[in-house]
């Protein structure tokens, strides 16, 4: 998809729903607090949350008092929500608008969280600019928090199509600089109550 026509079609979905009427809403981020805890987080550890939107991990980090929290989002009227359900909190955060296939990283972070943002990727160009950025934007040694959809979940999600990974499927897209480490799986239970099969998968960057 062209980066004009991703940004419209994010743009739209966040003007015109509310946070709580989208599929991926979750009230409390547990897996991603779970696995970012596992890899060793420390409120000084640098954590960029791919994708992030009205997520509420954000949240979840600041309370915790993480200092070095970025948020990227192609949509900014996801990112304004975010802002105003933070208040006062919201000044403590880096937050970014852009394309993850097109932005250029100007630090290195500890930690690189996404949760549904890499199975939105169905092109092999938009893979390939994805994990370009990847290895720029991790350090040597930081771990990549990456959920898809699972082999098993859905094929297309807010009228969109999607990849589905398994985490060796995941592993070997990403290449052999970045090590698999922890995989779970996770039933995600929309707002109206169905449910969707996830993956998570930890990567250590080797090189």
């Amino acid at each position: 998809m062209e980066r004009e026509s991703r940004q419209t079609h994010w743009e739209n979905v966040y003007t015109r729903k509310g946070e709580d009427e989208v599929s991926w809403f979750q009230e409390s981020p547990t897996p991603s607090l779970e696995l970012i805890a596992e890899v060793g987080a420390t409120p000084e550890t640098a954590i960029v949350d791919i994708g992030g939107g009205a997520s509420r991990l954000v949240d979840s980090l600041a309370v915790k008092g993480f200092r070095a929290v970025t948020v990227l989002d192609l949509s900014g009227a996801a990112l304004t929500a975010a802002k105003a359900r933070l208040g006062d909190r919201a000044a403590s955060i880096r937050w970014i608008v852009a394309d993850v296939t097109m932005w250029q990283p100007k630090e290195s972070y500890d930690i690189w969280h996404d949760r549904g943002t890499f199975h939105f990727l169905t092109e092999a160009t938009e893979r390939a600019a994805y994990i370009e950025r990847l290895h720029k934007g991790l350090r040597t040694g930081g771990h990549a928090i990456i959920a898809t959809f699972a082999p098993d979940g859905p094929e297309r999600c807010s009228g969109l199509p999607v990849m589905r990974y398994s985490p060796e499927s995941l592993a070997e897209t990403l290449g052999n600089a970045f090590r698999l480490v922890d995989s779970r799986r996770h039933e995600h239970s929309t707002p109206w109550g169905s449910k969707q099969s996830f993956q998570f998968s930890v990567f250590r960057h080797e090189a």
